[in-house]
């Protein structure tokens, strides 16, 4: 079933850069419009411009010392003590000229799309310029700023009453937006990533449940190094659904990294389109079951942004829009833009050849651990939370 659709976007996003040659690069949010308008999938009554998110809002989940400091650090007036006290001119997250003004950009981009699908305007929406799920309430942490994730739902509580399913598919555990509602039962966080053994930030462990009255409503599901498609999705759908099951939210918000792909120069993972193609199916399936198709995604990591990004992202779209998933030939003109700007061959098919993935030898023995956590997290979904 299709149903109105919101696009966030402004070129204004690009702002949010902390050097030339930093990992995150925001460009990929303009190559995915791009790669929609060639498609003819995107059109300009899709989009809707974002606002700032005021320091109020901001305030709804971010220390105002912190917010402060961010500020400071954007005009050049922030000690490189007193800097990296709130994570701030670290090699992860150094500091840009006016980076309070480009961070809030984004914050506000979500709560764009949050309005719209809570004021009636839209059914789903989409900020690709979130995601920013590692910032925490006095502290900037890998790549984030502030985060417009926790920002959105403590925005959506306050001024919507609304129970939110927040679901993190990118390959780092959502730390950030599980550390704000730990102990809210009126938020369940679900995050399936990659186990933090090997990766930042080395958190998201299954036995991580929440505290207090939120006991019960965080859910992890850490998948082994080197998982592959058919793992990824098996783990993904069963958790997902369950959790859906269990919580029975009333909006779903979420986090879609693309980082879980095989071509990620900062991850573990082998995933491959395949993936990305499923995960927005599924989410809008059970916003429509659970919620009346209310559902809000965002972006969140994803470091090949040649190859990976805009083909995993756009596929997000287009399910939102017209529940369908592209296939076939990339667009040329898109193709013609981009690959002279692209410093490897970028892909000519929507959907990647099986020949470009790695044999695992210890392929079973990772599905064994995956379905091992999984198992783990499904005693959570069969009773009542306490």
């Amino acid at each position: 079933m299709t149903g109105k659709a919101t696009f966030v976007f402004s070129k204004e996003y690009l702002q949010y850069q902390f050097s030339q040659d930093h990992p995150f690069n925001q460009q990929r949010v303009l190559m995915t419009k791009e790669l929609l308008e060639s498609t003819a999938m995107l059109k300009d009554q899709d989009i809707v411009s974002p606002r700032f998110a005021t320091d109020e809002e901001l305030r709804l989940f971010h220390n105002h010392s912190y917010i402060e400091a961010v500020k400071n650090a954007g005009k050049g007036k922030l000690n490189k003590d007193e800097g990296l006290l709130y994570g701030l001119g670290t090699e992860d997250t150094p500091i840009f000229q006016n980076m309070h003004e480009a961070a809030s950009l984004l914050v506000g981009g979500s709560l764009t799309a949050v309005d719209a699908v809570l004021n009636g305007e839209s059914d789903h929406a989409l900020n690709l310029g979130g995601g920013l799920h590692h910032g925490f309430k006095r502290k900037a942490s890998g790549f984030c700023i502030y985060n417009d994730a926790a920002i959105a739902i403590k925005y959506i509580r306050e001024n919507y009453q609304l129970k939110v399913l927040y679901v993190d598919t990118d390959a780092h555990h959502g730390d950030g937006v599980q550390s704000a509602f730990y102990d809210d039962p009126d938020v369940c966080t679900f995050s399936i990533h990659e186990t933090g053994r090997y990766l930042f930030p080395g958190t998201g462990e299954v036995n991580e449940r929440g505290i207090k009255e939120g006991h019960g409503y965080s859910f992890n599901l850490p998948i082994d190094a080197f998982t592959q498609d058919d793992s990824f999705i098996e783990v993904y759908e069963s958790a997902f659904k369950n959790i859906a099951a269990f919580f029975k939210p009333d909006v779903i918000l979420t986090q879609n990294g693309a980082d879980a792909h095989c071509y990620d120069p900062l991850t573990h993972l082998c995933g491959t389109m395949e993936i990305y193609e499923r995960i927005p199916v599924l989410a809008k399936e059970l916003a429509q079951t659970y919620c009346d198709g209310k559902w809000i995604a965002l972006g969140g990591g994803g470091y090949d942004i040649w190859r990976v990004v805009p083909r995993a992202w756009a596929q997000i779209w287009n399910v939102m829009k017209a529940d369908q998933i592209a296939t076939g030939d990339l667009p040329k003109e898109w193709l013609e833009k981009w690959q002279p700007k692209s410093p490897l061959p970028l892909p000519t098919h929507w959907h990647d050849s099986s020949e470009a993935y790695p044999v695992i030898p210890r392929k079973e023995e990772i599905k064994e651990k995956n379905n091992k956590n999984l198992q783990h997290l499904l005693k959570y979904t069969n009773t009542s939370a306490s």
